[in-house]
């Protein structure tokens, strides 16, 4: 089978998020299972650009409305990520090192989503599936179906799995001409709340639609957005999937950023190791518990609650507790954290931005990692911290309910059911308890290092989603 994965990230080429994470492991797994795979994403400035190799397979100009932007089609030759890596050029518009952010957002997703389908229809085979991934591909399977130019691929299967419904790719009617030119007798399919949804459209459009996470299929039928009657009214062809992690990647006997690697037999020094290094780097005493916060300062991760769950945690247990926030979002947010900074020096630190290096040694180095997220479609970083034996502190909502059971049912992590300031601090007297009884500590570590969160399964079920629509046509 021949399956394309189109995309806005992935990783190591370009990260915002979990998204990349999915898109770099996902299709790896899924090739091991012998299936040809193809990764298409936009050519963004980014070092994976100029430090690799990179062969121009195909050409052509992207006609948006009455703007027309040329357009190449880059491989990355080496196939070194273990499947084959495409990436759209355009200049005018990718030729930027942030993802995401600007103003002219929908001409660049637009134009990248025409120029993938004008590639498609070029090649001397067409795909036998296509899985698009969030709202910035959204549109490809109304383009398949409906725009006279691509009629060859309307009977090719498209699935859309979704990431986080929040974000909806909405745009107004005004844009309409952006679009090849299709039968307006379909143009219904392409609104909602009298606009354009990218989400939507893709929604109503695909084949089938993909969660990662089981919960979270549940919870879009009750909130997303708007578009809870549309999640109900397709849940005939939806199936949540859970995603996996690269535990090549992601795996504390290999991992080259550590200090010190370390397995389930060696963990407890293994994880001394990397604290003291990273309690050297943020002045902070190794010899206290260590919470983490690793992921976006924004409402929705409840990056707002942080700062005073912090600074009433610290004040609580003062001497007692480090914390260490690594991340990025609201500004408003991330100067309240930096506010902190003065009154509970040696107790507490900050990082503002992002560093995978960092990252890596924080799940490494840490104790307990905080996740009090409001919405967590999925959520991989206590997939993460569960690998690398530090125990997750999670909200029960989405994939965090599907992955972590609290300590106190004999499971893998601490949990707690608000997103709340008076959660978070009861959740972090919970763990300074169990930090205090070192051997239930390293029992609960290990449950957790045991716990099984590879692709291996997943991709098996994309597998037989695919095979199904596949069937249908």
């Amino acid at each position: 089978m021949e399956i394309f994965h189109i995309s806005a990230e992935c990783y190591p080429v370009a990260k915002v998020g979990g998204l990349a994470d999915v898109v770099g492991a996902l299709p790896k797994y899924q090739s091991n299972w012998g299936h040809e795979l193809r990764v298409v994403m936009p050519c963004y400035q980014t070092k994976f650009r100029s430090e690799n190799d990179l062969e121009c397979v195909h050409w052509g100009t992207v006609k948006l409305g009455g703007f027309n932007f040329p357009f190449s089609v880059l491989k990355e030759t080496t196939d070194k990520l273990g499947f084959e890596l495409y990436l759209i050029e355009i200049p005018e518009l990718f030729d930027r090192k942030e993802v995401y952010g600007y103003e002219d957002d929908i001409e660049r997703f637009m134009s990248f989503q025409i120029a993938v389908l004008d590639w498609v229809i070029g090649r001397a085979t067409m795909p036998d599936v296509i899985n698009c991934h969030d709202h910035h591909t959204g549109l490809i399977p109304f383009m398949m179906q409906h725009c006279y130019k691509y009629h060859q691929l309307s009977n090719t299967p498209s699935m859309i799995t979704i990431h986080n419904g929040l974000y909806q790719g909405q745009f107004s009617f005004d844009k309409l001409n952006y679009f090849p030119e299709f039968d307006l007798t379909h143009v219904r399919l392409l609104e909602w709340d009298s606009q354009i949804n990218s989400l939507a459209v893709a929604v109503k459009c695909a084949s089938a639609v993909t969660t990662v996470s089981p919960s979270y299929l549940d919870e879009i039928n009750y909130s997303a957005n708007g578009l809870e009657s549309l999640f109900n009214l397709v849940r005939y062809k939806s199936r949540g999937i859970l995603n996996g992690i690269d535990t090549q990647v992601w795996d504390p006997a290999q991992d080259k950023m550590l200090e010190k690697n370390y397995s389930i037999q060696n963990l407890e020094k293994g994880k001394q190791q990397n604290k003291e290094v990273l309690c050297t780097l943020f002045n902070l005493d190794p010899t206290k518990p260590l919470f983490s916060f690793i992921g976006r300062l924004l409402d929705e991760k409840g990056g707002d609650l942080l700062p005073q769950a912090s600074a009433l945690a610290m004040s609580e247990n003062y001497k007692e507790i480090n914390i260490l926030i690594l991340g990025s979002g609201s500004r408003q947010i991330e100067n309240q954290l930096n506010s902190l900074l003065s009154d509970y020096k040696g107790n507490y630190n900050t990082f503002i931005g992002y560093n995978e290096e960092l990252a890596h040694l924080i799940y490494a180095g840490a104790d307990f990692l905080m996740m009090p997220s409001r919405v967590e479609p999925c959520g991989l970083n206590q997939m993460y911290s569960l690998r690398y034996g530090t125990i997750p502190i999670v909200r029960r909502t989405g994939g965090l309910k599907d992955t972590v059971v609290d300590f106190g049912d004999d499971g893998n992590g601490i949990c707690h059911d608000q997103s709340s300031v008076g959660d978070i601090c009861y959740s972090i007297q919970r763990a300074v308890s169990l930090y205090d009884n070192k051997e239930h500590l390293n029992k609960i570590r290990k449950i957790g290092m045991s716990t099984d969160h590879s692709w291996e399964k997943a991709s098996q079920e994309y597998i037989e989603m695919y095979n199904l629509i596949l069937n249908k046509i």
